[in-house]
């Protein structure tokens, strides 16, 4: 395995997006647009062969109705079905009129996750907001917090602060259900409080040629520790299918911890990190063109396990009861 140092490692995954020049030689014209889409996501995406998609039959379904007669909003639909069979959240074409998506890696699943229940009859209405890090004492024994996206700033003080408040308490609970990612940044700093001691979590490998098996060899993702003594005691995180991208990340590296319990369900995955491709007439698109793999050598594109599987209970959720983080607060009590 090919290994790099740390700083090398965090500065390829840091890189959020990464814009492939077009061609200047290349037509505007319906025809021009559908070719270069297809054939630069042909040579560049990470998941054909993991996911089993026939690229060439998705050429085949949609090329033929691209032809110079064709409206703007049709050639739009037709570009955003073909990247739409790729199943993958960080995939998707931008025009100035519209915005093409995929959700299915968690419409498909429960919710596990009811927000208005959870700040109304476990945070409170004296709950505090240090940073992006909601927080509230359940119990007096168990600490929890709430981070809603990695896109939110994090600092090792917030972190601290937070750390203080819960030094006498049995545990704590980090809640990211729903939250769909963010910032590489944030989840280093978050994670680096709770081990003394670098680690190796997991290895990614990046395309490396137009072959649909073309890779780099794997490269090690190592996560920093703090300078500060780190918090030993029990953690258990909730999880649920809205867990994407960043946050899939984030549970990969706590999963590593000894003290760390991931609970809930299976995470939504989002293992590969997309780069920002332009079209001849100008629509931006994006795709995965990486894979990442824990130190087991499975990949999280699918998502990553929960140690417990744990559902919101309906009965639970009616009677104002959260399944997940009742269960979570028995686990660090030792009930």
């Amino acid at each position: 395995m090919k290994k790099i140092g740390y700083l090398m490692g965090m500065l390829l995954l840091l890189v959020s997006c990464e814009r492939i020049a077009m061609k200047p030689d290349v037509e505007n014209t319906p025809e021009a647009v559908f070719e270069s889409l297809w054939t630069t996501v042909d040579e560049k995406y990470s998941f054909f062969a993991y996911k089993n998609i026939d690229w060439d039959s998705i050429y085949r379904r949609y090329r033929p109705e691209i032809h110079g007669g064709i409206s703007e909003e049709l050639l739009f639909r037709y570009c955003a079905g073909a990247l739409f069979a790729l199943r993958d959240g960080h995939v998707n074409i931008e025009s100035s009129w519209n915005v093409s998506r995929n959700w299915d890696w968690k419409l498909d699943y429960p919710e596990n996750l009811n927000s208005t229940l959870v700040t109304r009859n476990y945070l409170g209405k004296d709950y505090w907001i240090t940073g992006a890090l909601e927080n509230q004492i359940l119990r007096e024994e168990v600490g929890y917090v709430r981070y809603r996206s990695f896109t939110s700033p994090v600092s090792e003080e917030d972190i601290d602060k937070v750390l203080e408040r819960f030094s006498l308490l049995k545990g704590m609970i980090i809640d990211v259900r729903g939250n769909g990612g963010g910032d590489m940044g944030n989840i280093t700093t978050l994670v680096s409080r709770f081990t003394s001691s670098p680690f190796v979590y997991g290895t990614f490998v990046q395309k490396s040629g137009p072959g649909h098996e073309d890779f780099t060899e794997p490269i090690a993702l190592k996560q920093s520790a703090t300078k500060s003594p780190p918090y030993r005691k029990k953690v258990v995180v909730l999880t649920n299918r809205g867990c994407y991208s960043a946050t899939n990340d984030f549970v990969l590296r706590m999963k590593e911890l000894y003290q760390v319990t991931i609970m809930g369900d299976t995470t939504g995955g989002g293992g590969g990190l997309p780069i920002y491709c332009e079209l001849p007439n100008g629509w931006i698109y994006r795709f995965s063109t990486t894979q990442t793999f824990d130190n087991r050598g499975i990949n999280t594109e699918g998502g990553i396990a929960p140690d417990h599987y744990v559902a919101l209970d309906p009965a639970d959720e009616a009677a104002g009861i959260d399944t997940m983080i009742e269960q979570a607060i028995a686990f660090i009590q030792g009930e």
